[in-house]
């Protein structure tokens, strides 16, 4: 008898048991964080960072080869265009990149 009776509070007892508290609030994601190491296909998959792609180097992300090369961060791109893509020109974009994730 005593076993059954203990069997029995514990099942009555068991919802509040099961009850849980209540999931956290989802936390607002962080802007994504964009430099010159970040591959060009990132970056231009993103309007605000394609943006301050554009402004420096306006026909990058519209160049014929892109496909060839979007996978390659500009500071790996910059090398093999020095000619077209100044080291000035990568820190600029680099600065303004960074500065996005500071952005609410």
């Amino acid at each position: 008898m005593r076993v059954t009776a203990l069997a029995l509070t514990l099942m009555a007892a068991s919802p509040a048991l099961a009850q849980s508290a209540p999931a956290p609030a989802p936390v607002a994601a962080p802007a994504a964080a964009f430099s010159a190491d970040t591959p060009l296909e990132v970056v231009v998959a993103d309007p605000a960072a394609k943006a301050v792609l554009a402004k420096t180097l306006p026909n990058l992300a519209s160049h014929p080869a892109f496909d060839q090369f979007k996978a390659m961060s500009l500071r790996q791109l910059q090398p093999y265009a020095s000619d077209r893509i100044s080291e000035d020109q990568v820190a600029k974009v680099d600065a303004d990149l960074k500065a996005l994730a500071a952005k609410p």
